[in-house]
């Protein structure tokens, strides 16, 4: 008996876990303050800038150093995730996250910054990879997708709030205090997931093989054709997410000529109320669509990603502030439309055994492929053009692919005709 069965055997829980809506309400809380921390650098870019004196572009390696910290130490989780007890590494990487945000506010040169950030990564990747199967593991498949869409409601609202509360803090207290305030309440909440009870891997899917394959899943993961084209839509749609989520108040400020403070609202209010309409409509619209037809899922990814693209360059395009608003709107309301389903896909095109592994592999390839260059792509290209305004328009070309792989996805599905399969 080798060393992974030995450690499968000794974490595998012997209970059902208790209460899955308390399970899911806590990882969706601490799924909020992921995404709250995450965001706080968007919102203090400008003082950040007159403080520190940074370019765009060195602007924009900030959240590349974040993105090499997630990414590239997904895989490990991804590995781990199918073995390990799942809560202790979850814990851990909270504390991680957290430690790494309160440390951004005593940063003081480039340097040192950009080390944080990458620890802010390192801890986000452990909870990013892993809790999404844990909830797989709580609800049944015809329950599962709307459970996914409400871990991914936080999202838009911890991403609103980070906007919001970094943007205000920042303005009449400076960029410091936004880092500071929003690393304790991490430290503290980790222990929160020791009175959580992990389920059995695969507890909702009686009789199906739940041992992980260690380092191999990687490679057999390109044996699932639909999983490929999730991810594949997913990291060209990330790209476009990316660098709209960093610099869009940025955009505001600038070319529409917004107060700072004004901006960081306006983004971080609307993206609360669309993206938490959004996610939720999309999760209940794909599960109604999936029950009639087996491509449901893929087909809301395709023609969301499809309508998206005009939509968003639109928003870049407006010469009038307030049409450019509603644009903004709406490309907000369709990229956040189909998160639920996506995340479902991923977890569900390919075996149990393997959900850590895949989602972590869809971490590292959606970063790498996506969000890791383009947020200072955008602000290399602002930098070389001496104007943000054509520098954001690769981003709905972007969308565009996004909506190739994804209308390839949905045809593949309706081709298919047993409809367990993976």
């Amino acid at each position: 008996m080798g060393w992974g069965s030995l450690c499968w055997r000794r974490v595998k829980p012997n209970a059902k876990p208790l209460w899955p809506a308390a399970s899911l309400a806590a990882l969706t809380g601490l799924n909020l303050l992921d995404y709250f921390d995450r965001q706080l650098l968007a919102a203090v870019l400008t003082p950040l800038k007159e403080e520190m004196k940074f370019s765009d572009g060195q602007l924009g390696s900030l959240q590349t150093a974040f993105m090499l910290g997630y990414f590239l130490t997904a895989p490990l989780f991804g590995y781990l995730g199918d073995r390990w007890p799942r809560r202790w590494l979850v814990a851990a990487g909270v504390a991680v996250w957290s430690l790494g945000t309160l440390l951004s506010g005593h940063a003081g040169v480039l340097g040192s910054l950009i080390f944080f950030r990458v620890l802010v990564g390192f801890g986000e990747a452990s909870f990013g990879t892993i809790s999404p199967g844990w909830i797989a593991d709580l609800f049944s498949p015809a329950r599962r997708n709307t459970a996914i869409s409400i871990f991914y409601l936080a999202i838009p609202v911890g991403s609103a709030l980070g906007y919001v509360v970094g943007s205000t803090l920042a303005a009449h207290y400076g960029w410091r205090s936004a880092f500071l305030w929003a690393g304790y309440p991490g430290l503290a909440l980790a222990g929160l997931l020791f009175f959580l009870r992990e389920p059995v891997r695969g507890a909702t899917e009686p009789g199906a093989p739940v041992r992980g394959g260690g380092w191999r899943t990687y490679r057999n993961l390109l044996k699932f054709p639909r999983y490929v084209l999730v991810v594949a839509g997913y990291a060209a749609q990330t790209f476009a997410l990316g660098g709209f989520a960093l610099w869009a108040p940025t955009f505001l400020h600038r070319v529409h000529h917004m107060e700072f403070e004004a901006a960081g609202q306006f983004f971080g209010g609307t993206l609360v109320v669309t993206g938490l309409v959004a996610t939720l409509t999309g999760g209940l619209a794909a599960t109604a669509w999936q029950r009639r037809a087996r491509a449901g899922y893929a087909w809301v990814l395709g023609l969301t990603a499809l309508v998206a693209v005009p939509v968003a360059f639109a928003a870049f395009l407006l010469p009038d502030a307030a049409q450019a608003r509603v644009a903004l709107a709406a490309a907000m309301f369709l990229l956040f439309l189909p998160i639920g389903p996506i995340n479902t896909l991923i977890l569900e095109t390919v075996p149990v055994g393997s959900r850590a592994s895949a989602m972590a592999a869809s971490i590292f390839s959606i970063h790498f492929f996506g969000d890791l260059w383009s947020p200072q792509l955008v602000g290399e290209l602002s930098d070389r053009w001496g104007s943000l305004e054509p520098a954001v328009l690769i981003l709905p070309v972007a969308l565009a692919a996004a909506a190739g792989f994804w209308l390839i996805l949905a045809l593949k599905f309706q081709q298919l005709e047993p409809r367990g399969a993976a």
